[in-house]
């Protein structure tokens, strides 16, 4: 998405989270994609509110990280409750501070059948609540962008391709390792990903010459 809004012309202020996700180990992959952007990274933390936030396989320990496919039922146990929403709330303050005209995340079609808060209706309601909050003090237009609400995986893979994404520097998994293990269903489902869309996968994975990716 980064890249996406950089190949707009957009000026970018990227904002990452630390609510105490087990797999912090993104935050930093962020900070070096923003580095070959030459933009701005801010990290913000949200771990007290994170220690509030239990029941998900990102922030609890006791509950295991899904591995292979997503199910319905796999795939609840990776919510992280109102997490979007607690996130934009964040990064459309700093937008009103900064005088930006926009707020960007990157959810994506996969994620609509479980994930409430990356469904279109949930952008829509969203994009009127942050109008109103903030009415008399946004740039004029201002928007909440989704630009792969209706992409699959594979899609957001050929898009980043050609926007010369340095694939080797993003990061997916949910176990929290230093390496991508490659049997989550985060890790499945990007290693589908990459083979769908035909484009060579750089990422390193926890004994991938036995990881397959499920069919």
């Amino acid at each position: 998405m980064a890249y996406w809004l950089a190949d707009q012309g957009s000026e970018l202020l990227l904002v990452s989270f630390d609510y105490g996700q087990r797999h912090r180990i993104e935050l930093d992959h962020a900070r070096r994609i923003a580095e070959t952007l030459n933009a701005r990274h801010e990290i913000v933390d949200l771990t007290s509110v994170g220690r509030l936030l239990t029941g998900s396989a990102l922030t609890d320990a006791n509950v295991p990280v899904p591995d292979g496919h997503y199910t319905d039922v796999s795939m609840r146990s990776t919510v992280v409750p109102n997490r979007n929403a607690l996130m934009l709330d964040v990064a459309v303050g700093a937008a009103v501070a900064a005088g930006a005209d926009a707020v960007a995340l990157g959810i994506h079609a996969g994620d609509h059948p479980i994930y409430p808060d990356c469904r279109p209706a949930f952008l829509d309601a969203y994009a009127r609540l942050a109008k109103v909050a903030n009415e008399g003090f946004l740039v004029a237009g201002f928007r909440v962008l989704a630009p792969f609400l209706r992409s699959s995986k594979a899609d957001i893979v050929r898009t980043a391709a050609a926007l010369g994404v340095p694939f080797e520097l993003t990061w997916s998994c949910y176990k929290g390792g230093p390496t991508h293990c490659g049997v989550c269903g985060t890790c499945t489902e990007r290693r589908e990903a990459f083979d769908l869309a035909g484009v060579p996968d750089p990422t390193i994975y926890v004994g991938a010459e036995d990881a397959e990716v499920s069919q």
